[in-house]
């Protein structure tokens, strides 16, 4: 994982420290973890981009998530690859191309997390996405036929 810290959010982060330094720096570090889903998640590489130990990062996230920072993260991340599951088109893409990119290298432990998390498999949620999708290009077709024929 490579991670870097832009200006911008170190301006922004300077004037929030006073308010809340473990929320801003969990913040940032969910910022930062979900720049490069891409990229597997690596919390040393996030302390040394945000400037913190491991355990200054781990105490913020149990008192502002109430999680460790790689359960945390991980679990944002699978969100963010449930929602492509969702709103893939047909046939477009699969499982291992999303899960790849965003940075789970196990397919079998992205699986499990996977259905531990939503109740099901990756795979039928995305099976469940296209026969949607199918279902709603069928529905334009017909009404495409019906207004043809008036």
């Amino acid at each position: 994982m490579r991670v870097h810290l832009s200006a911008d959010m170190g301006a922004q982060t300077l004037s929030a420290q006073s308010v809340s330094p473990g929320r801003d720096l969990v913040e940032r570090a969910e910022v930062l973890a979900l720049a490069e889903v891409n990229e597997p998640l690596q919390i040393s590489a996030l302390c040394a981009a945000l400037s913190v130990s491991e355990r200054t990062l781990r105490k913020a996230f149990h008192r502002i998530r109430g999680l460790p920072p790689c359960r945390h993260l991980r679990m944002l991340r699978l969100s963010q690859a449930r929602r492509a599951l969702m709103d893939t088109d047909s046939g477009l893409s699969t499982v291992t191309e999303i899960a790849t990119g965003f940075g789970f290298l196990e397919l079998g432990r992205f699986s499990v997390e996977y259905r531990r998390a939503f109740g099901e498999s990756p795979s039928q949620t995305l099976q469940r996405a296209s026969s949607a999708s199918a279902s709603l290009v069928r529905a334009a077709e017909h009404e495409d036929r019906a207004e043809s024929c008036m």
